[in-house]
């Protein structure tokens, strides 16, 4: 992976980041495809309609169903999935403590059962990186011990010291397996822990920094706490974090907070909330969220957004999409997602253009002015 600094504007970043399948250019949101597709999306609909340079898939969910033998004897994620651009997989240990019963954190790794039949796995640091070896995706990220917050601090304590233990373990591996030639082309991030205790961030953000990733990602946010709060948290936690490698805060979040955590470093983003809630009738704006299931909306011609030049915008109206939503029509979910991710995706660009030309903080004025 190669990672360059194209522009700082105080502390707002526009990154490029060079895997083996694209150029990511940062910001930049990443959308989620968590089974190997973004939901009602197919690849030529990500391809031709929204271009994203990287999405997601998620490790625990792959491994499950289909499994990553399966994933690795049909090419990989890239070939199974026809997405050429790069991937990032999470490494699964948030949906293993989330999703499942009797979930049971050990030293070496988590016990859990699966969602969808109750068999018994174990994830450890190595088995979830072979797991993403099979997947071959472009960033993988390791398994972290994370906390459901509000925790007491002995627990955020215990957090911090396993989640070190276990990267110490996972860049040894790693490093290891690449000096046999295995996954050469794949890169690795650490992720920081310790809720929302500055001395916990610090110290985590500190061992884990020091150790040889290709980039960071910032965790455990976003899970109850205040904005706050979360914006407290990332503002200090990047004063630890490289300045040359990539910045990544995990499952944030809505449009006000990838601006304000641009605005605080940060190059990476990702979230399930463009497309579920295109799903549930949720549209994102440049004015602000529109609830499309609204009866106001049966005989508007507009379009969603007229700012907007995405696929459903440019073909459109708000009363056809509302009759799709009310008819329960398979189309409106495509629909709406083409839409909220290109909004999301247009923000990114639009931001990274900002700060390429140091006028980072009038576009931030601008886009809360605009929702006003």
């Amino acid at each position: 992976m190669k990672f360059q600094i194209d522009s700082i504007d105080k502390n707002a970043r526009a990154c490029s980041i060079k895997t083996a399948h694209s150029t990511i250019q940062t910001p930049v949101f990443m959308p989620v495809g968590t089974v190997g597709a973004v939901k009602a999306l197919d690849a030529i609909d990500l391809k031709t309609l929204l271009q994203p340079e990287i999405i997601l898939g998620n490790t625990y969910h792959l491994y499950l169903r289909p499994g990553d033998e399966i994933v690795k004897n049909q090419g990989g994620l890239h070939n199974f999935t026809k997405f050429n651009k790069s991937f990032l997989t999470d490494s699964g240990g948030f949906q293993a403590f989330s999703l499942s019963s009797n979930v049971k954190i050990e030293e070496d790794g988590i016990l859990f059962r699966s969602h969808i039949d109750g068999s018994k796995h174990k994830f450890t640091p190595q088995k979830v990186l072979d797991i993403q070896y099979n997947l071959n995706s472009d960033i993988m990220m390791i398994l972290d011990d994370l906390v459901a917050l509000p925790a007491t601090k002995e627990r955020v304590k215990e957090s911090i010291k396993r989640t070190t233990q276990w990267a110490k373990e996972s860049i040894n591996y790693h490093r290891a397996n690449q000096q046999k030639g295995i996954a050469l082309e794949q890169n690795i991030f650490a992720i920081i822990q310790g809720g929302i205790d500055k001395e916990f961030r610090k110290i985590s953000a500190t061992e884990l920094c020091e150790l040889d990733f290709d980039g960071f990602a910032i965790g455990g946010l976003s899970v109850g706490e205040s904005n706050s709060a979360m914006y407290d948290t990332v503002e200090y936690t990047t004063l630890f974090m490289p300045k040359d490698k990539p910045r990544y805060l995990m499952g944030v979040g809505t449009p006000e907070d990838l601006i304000e955590n641009i605005y605080r470093g940060v190059d990476m983003f990702d979230c399930v909330m463009p497309t579920r809630n295109a799903r549930n009738g949720t549209l994102f704006t440049t004015f602000g969220k529109v609830n499309i299931k609204s009866a106001k909306f049966k005989e508007d011609s507009n379009p969603i957004d007229s700012n907007c030049q995405c696929y459903t915008c440019q073909n459109y109206s708000r009363a056809y999409l509302n009759h799709l939503y009310r008819a329960k029509e398979i189309t409106y979910f495509r629909l709406a997602t083409i839409h909220n991710l290109h909004y999301y995706l247009t923000l990114m660009k639009d931001a990274r253009e900002a700060i390429l030309e140091k006028r980072f903080e009038e576009f931030r004025r601008e886009f809360y002015a605009k929702r006003r």
